[in-house]
């Protein structure tokens, strides 16, 4: 058994997320297939508990959609107007306590920073400079959120398919890679925020700053 968190996305005042740890059966391995068993898992652990309609965010995803908002196909945009796979913006954007920000990182592909030894979650993060732009690193969420529901809205308003416009018929959203334990940013409580502020029509507001 496993236990992983489900985002729900909310329409209560003052909050724009609600997690819930749901036990599942976890089938190991780390052949595609066997991720989209847990992930099958996760979901049908927590429809048997009242939660409906639900993505899975990652490259694991059986939806076209889910897939494609992973921070390893999602583009955004940076203050200079470049454009780079999400998780190479937030990785080569960090700024430790022994150097960083690595903006060679930008160049490469979302697997190959991932393996970078510069990026080390054994280094302290002291804020981000993300082209110039500097975030501190509290809360600890903000800039992994900022980029994330930007990169989101940017694809809304550019998406001839209405594929993106698709989230909002979700409600809850799941990321099978996300470990709480080893972790702290997660795309799916990023879409679940995105999703709670458009609801809310709070999200042009959202993005005015920081």
């Amino acid at each position: 058994m496993a236990n992983r968190p489900v985002f729900i996305s909310t329409q209560k005042n003052g909050l724009f997320f609600k997690q819930k740890n749901i036990d599942f059966e976890w089938f190991p391995g780390m052949a595609t297939s066997q991720k989209q068993k847990s992930v099958n898992s996760l979901h049908e652990s927590a429809d048997s508990k009242g939660i409906r309609n639900i993505l899975e965010v990652s490259t694991k995803s059986e939806e076209v959609l889910g897939n494609q908002l992973s921070a390893f196909n999602l583009s955004v945009s940076s203050p200079k107007g470049n454009s780079f796979p999400l998780e190479v913006a937030f990785q080569g954007s960090k700024v430790f306590q022994n150097g960083g920000p690595y903006y060679d990182l930008y160049k490469k592909n979302p697997s190959e920073v991932k393996k970078d030894e510069r990026i080390s979650k054994d280094y302290v993060i002291i804020h981000f400079n993300f082209e110039g732009e500097v975030w501190e690193s509290e809360p600890k969420t903000a800039f992994y959120d900022w980029l994330y529901i930007n990169a989101v809205n940017q694809k809304l308003k550019e998406d001839n398919t209405n594929l993106f416009n698709k989230i909002l018929d979700y409600d809850a959203f799941t990321d099978i890679e996300f470990n709480p334990k080893k972790s702290l940013n997660c795309q799916a409580r990023s879409c679940a925020v995105f999703v709670s502020l458009a609801k809310k029509n709070l999200l042009n507001i959202a993005l005015e700053s920081r």
